[in-house]
């Protein structure tokens, strides 16, 4: 009898846990996983649309657009932006 008490406590745990297991599942899946699933040539295309428009200050147009994506929560716009800032550094540095 104390292994089915026992196997019950562990079912009302995992069930009762669940729902911030999800939410951690999702917020990895959005932030992270995701913006690494664009592909690098439209990541690359959209820094390079941002120098031509913007110059110097491409990487602080792409921090304002990453900025606005947390404080909005949208999480996949913020790894997006991220990884767009990230590669004008790169064009910036390839060019200095």
């Amino acid at each position: 009898m104390d292994a089915g008490r026992d196997i019950l406590w562990w079912v009302a745990i995992g069930l009762g846990t669940a729902p911030a297991w999800w939410a951690l599942i999702w917020v990895v899946w959005n932030g992270t996983i995701r913006p690494r699933l664009i592909p690098a040539t439209e990541i690359d295309a959209m820094a390079s649309t941002l120098v031509a428009q913007w110059g110097d200050n491409a990487v602080e147009i792409a921090s304002i657009e990453e900025d606005r994506a947390r404080r909005y929560s949208d999480s996949f716009a913020q790894g997006r932006w991220r990884r767009v800032r990230l590669s004008i550094k790169l064009l910036a540095a390839s060019h200095d």
